[in-house]
């Protein structure tokens, strides 16, 4: 399996996705969650009308409020500048839309350091029509934008969201975190956590697509079904 070079995501404040959701707090400049200087996002203000609920708000979107996003990749395909990317690929979960697409007119094989200016000069050049589909996309499916960039085996994450997960472990499941954070594979638990999830995905990435997949059949065959 190949492992491509990853650049380290940019925590720059001048955040690229657009304003975030109530859900996750203060967004760039103090407008988010609880902010006197105006609503957040596309819940209100110059971005859009504030809702009565969601979008904006203290608490977010709980998950049966969502919009579905099922057309994202083709909404951010039609969206998007053509002279851009190559390609793209579009990844959706109910916090966030990470949109990461292949730089147009590059080489594959583009030496990582040259490959890293190029990314770096793309998200300078290209920023503020960035932050204005990223709003546009957040209005429609009610999630956070994420952005990225690729030239052959290097990738760069400009901005993207570390979403906390509750989960309850016994005893044994502990002690496999707690060796790593021991080793030194990890700093916590919590990057133990990450770590392990991170390894599954890379050693089952058929299995969990043929999941995804069976998955997909499942929700089709259910809106199929008769109404109660």
């Amino acid at each position: 399996m190949r492992h491509p070079h990853t650049m380290s995501p940019d925590t720059d404040p001048s955040d690229e996705r657009g304003p975030r959701t109530g859900r996750h707090g203060p967004g760039p400049r103090g407008l988010g969650r609880g902010s006197r200087g105006g609503p957040a996002g596309p819940g209100g203000g110059p971005e859009g009308p504030r809702r009565g609920r969601g979008f904006g708000r203290p608490g977010g979107w709980q998950q049966g409020d969502l919009p579905g996003a099922d057309d994202a990749d083709k909404w951010f395909a039609g969206r998007l500048p053509d002279a851009w990317f190559d390609a793209v690929d579009v990844t959706v979960d109910r916090e966030e839309i990470t949109v990461i697409g292949t730089l147009a007119n590059v080489d594959a094989g583009t030496d990582a350091s040259e490959a890293e200016g190029r990314i770096s000069r793309f998200r300078a050049e290209t920023r503020e029509q960035r932050i204005a589909i990223a709003q546009e996309a957040q209005a429609r499916y009610q999630r956070t934008v994420s952005w990225g960039a690729r030239v052959g085996d290097t990738t760069a994450l400009f901005t993207h969201l570390a979403v906390p997960v509750m989960t309850r472990l016994r005893q044994p499941e502990r002690a496999v975190l707690d060796t790593l954070v021991d080793a030194g594979v990890a700093r916590s638990r919590s990057d133990a956590l990450a770590w392990s999830v991170r390894l599954v995905a890379e050693h089952a990435d058929a299995w969990l697509a043929e999941l995804r997949e069976a998955m997909s059949e499942v929700d089709k065959l259910r809106a199929k079904g008769p109404e109660l």
